[in-house]
């Protein structure tokens, strides 16, 4: 369920703005919707477990928070990571 070192440091490498980024609001939405991803899948297998779905439910809700600052502050960005991800179909 959550994701290993080696893929979270190549989200960090991807999606961060400058060298050692990992606190802008891109990168954690990235690993946000990895870590919303790999959860979905879970839940196909454990359909009830209901103590990991409150956690999904709180990692959707964070991320939805962190894509409204972004598109506050600059809609590009929005829009960028937006299609990037595949969000917003």
């Amino acid at each position: 369920m959550s994701i290993t070192v080696e893929r979270k440091a190549a989200l960090v490498k991807e999606f961060a703005r400058a060298e050692g980024d990992t606190g802008s609001p891109e990168v954690q939405v990235a690993i946000l919707t990895e870590r919303i991803n790999n959860l979905t899948e879970h839940f196909k297998t454990h359909a009830k477990d209901n103590h990991s779905r409150r956690g999904l439910l709180m990692l959707v809700n964070n991320r939805r928070s962190l894509l409204a600052y972004l598109k506050k502050i600059d809609q590009q960005r929005y829009l960028a990571l937006i299609a990037k991800l595949g969000l917003r179909k």
